[in-house]
C-alpha cells in the first residue's frame, strides 16, 4: 500500500459539528445580510458576487432586494452557492473579529493535526464554504489558530465534492499522485468520487451513530483512530 503524504479533509461533521453551522454561522449571516449587502453593495468583491449570484439564477437584471430576497432563500435551502459561500464568509469574518464566536472543533482534531503536521504530512481542507470562510474557521477556532497547519484550501470553484473530477483536480493542483492522498469526510458519496479519482479514504461515523459493522469506506468514530 502507498505512502499517505497528505490528508485531504472535509469539515462538517468531520473536523467539526454540523450543528456549530447550523445554528451559529448560518442564523449570524441570514440576520444580517440585508444590511451587509445594503451597506457594502459599491465594493467590487461584494459587487461581483452578486452578479454572479444573479448569474447562477438567470437574472439579468433585478433590483438589489430582489437579489437580497434570493440570497436569503438559498440560505434556507442549503443551496451550495459558491456567490453566496463567498458572501457569507464575508459577514462571518464580522462576527469572528468581533469575538461573538469562535468555531467548534471535535477535542481530538487540533492533537492530531499537529502530529500529522510535525510528521511531515501536508494538511488540505475540501469543504462546499468559501476558502474565505475555511480560513476563518480554522483561524478562529476553539482550539486556537491552526491555518499555521495548514497548506491550502478547497471550495466548490474547483466542482462539487461529490464528482471524481473535483478530486482530481485537487491532486493536480497539490501536485500529488492520488494514492498518497487520504480524504476524510462523514458523507459516503464524497468518498466515492474521492476514491475513484484514486484516493485513499476514510468515513467519519461520529458518535452518537454507531460504526457500521462493514463498510465500502473504513469508518472510524474520531481522528484518533484513523490509521494508514
Amino acid at each position: 500500500m502507498s505512502e499517505i503524504r497528505v490528508i485531504l479533509t472535509d469539515i462538517e461533521g468531520t473536523t467539526s459539528s454540523i450543528d456549530f453551522v447550523r445554528d451559529t454561522l448560518f442564523p449570524y449571516a441570514r440576520k444580517r445580510l440585508p444590511a451587509f449587502v445594503e451597506t457594502h453593495a459599491d465594493t467590487p468583491e461584494v459587487q461581483h458576487w452578486l452578479h454572479e449570484a444573479a448569474k447562477e439564477a438567470g437574472i439579468v437584471e433585478a433590483p438589489r432586494q430582489e437579489i437580497i430576497d434570493l440570497l436569503l432563500r438559498w440560505i434556507d435551502e442549503d443551496r451550495k452557492s459558491t456567490a453566496l459561500k463567498a458572501l457569507q464568509g464575508m459577514i462571518w469574518r464580522e462576527g469572528y473579529e468581533n469575538g461573538e464566536y469562535r468555531s467548534h472543533m471535535y477535542p481530538e482534531v487540533a492533537k492530531r493535526m499537529r502530529e500529522w503536521r510535525a510528521d511531515g504530512l501536508h494538511l488540505y481542507i475540501y469543504s462546499s464554504g468559501s476558502v474565505a470562510a475555511q480560513k476563518l474557521l480554522f483561524g478562529y477556532s476553539e482550539s486556537g489558530d491552526l491555518t499555521p497547519l495548514l497548506a491550502g484550501y478547497f471550495d466548490t470553484e474547483t466542482g462539487p465534492k461529490r464528482e471524481t473530477a473535483s478530486y482530481a483536480r485537487i491532486a493536480e493542483s497539490i501536485g500529488e499522485n492520488p494514492d498518497h492522498i487520504l480524504f476524510l469526510s462523514d458523507i459516503t458519496a464524497e468518498l466515492d468520487a474521492a476514491r475513484e479519482a484514486g484516493m485513499r479514504t476514510t468515513w467519519l461515523v461520529r458518535p452518537p451513530q454507531p460504526l457500521p459493522d462493514a463498510a465500502d469506506h473504513t469508518p472510524v468514530a474520531d481522528f484518533d483512530a484513523i490509521t494508514f
